[in-house]
């Protein structure tokens, strides 16, 4: 079996190739590249759909339940408060700096190294497969949503995301609204009692105010925010329309249709549609044997905010990985290299408990 340390090794040298090779949502084809070349050097047999790479353990069996360990490639495009080049991997004081450094670099090579590590090992009772995806911070049609009609079938996912090596057992969908408040247009020197600017005030305060009634336990409240409002092109136009955008972060108790529903039924607005309703919640059971192996370990459990690929995956998932959510898309990202080494040993870790000594559908 290999070495941790000489996997530890390995794993921060891939994250600096990958740092240091743009690879934006859609452009994802060089770092692509890099996971194949990693599977090469290791002699894995590995498949590649367009910017997707994965690869199976080598004791794969149809007739065992299959656990997915994975995590995204791509990454958003640096934003202008860099202070560095955000395409130089330099480590600094145990810091690697770089684009994607964080989220999700760390916990790409982390999962790679790690199912490279359980690759040859035989009577595991679940199969392995590790999926490095692309388009993840765009939700995009050509990510892990694609793969998933291409790989076996997926029991249970290990999806890497910056968590502290914490336990995210749910995590909270995403419904984006585009919503209208209408009025009557008209020169702004007469009167006009059907304003739909001021009408949408109103709109606006009833947004503000209004609670979901159902509460999860561990994701907490649904939560509403409007967050862009457009209308108007000049100064003695009344408009005949308000534009306004709704970001709803939709707890385990709705599905995403449900919410739809609710707000189309009860909001003070004239029209009021979602973009898609495929960002569900997703959540894991606190008593399922990965999550006790996590606990048993000393990891704590907790609810994501904050969306990944968790929500294209219809099987129990866990979101689990070294780095901070809080560094993610920030200026001068990094991660600590003892962060990706701790990583790595504790999903090993965690994956010697449960995948030897339990069940884990």
């Amino acid at each position: 079996m290999i070495k941790l340390e000489n996997l530890q090794k390995e794993a921060v040298e891939l994250l600096q190739n990958l740092i240091e090779t743009p690879s934006f949502s859609e452009e994802e084809d060089k770092t692509a590249e890099w996971l194949q070349k990693w599977f090469e050097k290791h002699e894995i047999p590995h498949e590649r759909y367009l910017n997707n790479v994965w690869a199976k353990n080598r004791h794969f069996d149809e007739s065992k339940p299959t656990l997915l360990l994975n995590s995204h490639h791509d990454t958003v495009k640096p934003n202008k408060a860099y202070t560095r080049n955000p395409f130089k991997a330099k480590i600094e004081d145990g810091k690697l700096f770089g684009l994607g450094s964080n989220d999700a670099g760390g916990c790409l090579v982390s999962l790679l190294a790690t199912f490279t590590y359980f690759y040859q090992a035989e009577n595991l009772n679940h199969n392995l497969i590790f999926a490095g995806t692309a388009e993840e911070e765009t939700n995009g049609k050509n990510g892990i949503s694609s793969l998933l009609l291409k790989i076996p079938k997926i029991d249970v996912a290990i999806v890497g995301e910056p968590t502290l090596m914490s336990l995210a057992i749910a995590e909270k969908g995403l419904v984006v609204f585009d919503a209208k408040v209408k009025g009557r247009p008209s020169h702004a020197a007469h009167p006009n009692d059907d304003n739909c600017i001021y009408k949408s005030a109103k709109a606006l305060q009833w947004f503000e105010k209004y609670q979901f009634p159902k509460v999860s336990e561990v994701l907490g409240e649904v939560k509403l925010t409007v967050t862009q409002i457009k209308a108007g092109t000049q100064h003695n136009v009344v408009p005949a329309d308000v534009d306004l955008v709704i970001d709803v972060r939709v707890n385990d108790k709705y599905t995403n249709a449900e919410v739809a529903e609710i707000l189309q039924k009860e909001a003070p607005v004239d029209e009021i549609i979602p973009r898609s309703l495929r960002l569900n919640s997703s959540s894991i059971p606190k008593d399922h044997a990965l999550v006790k192996a996590g606990i048993d370990l000393g990891m704590e459990t907790y609810g994501s905010p904050t969306l990944s690929d968790q929500a294209m995956l219809s099987c129990s998932s866990l979101k689990l990985g070294p780095g901070d959510s809080t560094r993610s898309h920030s200026a001068d990202e990094f991660i600590y290299v003892r962060e990706i080494e701790e990583g790595i040993e504790k999903y090993i870790r965690l994956l010697k408990k449960a995948l030897r000594t339990n069940s884990i559908e």
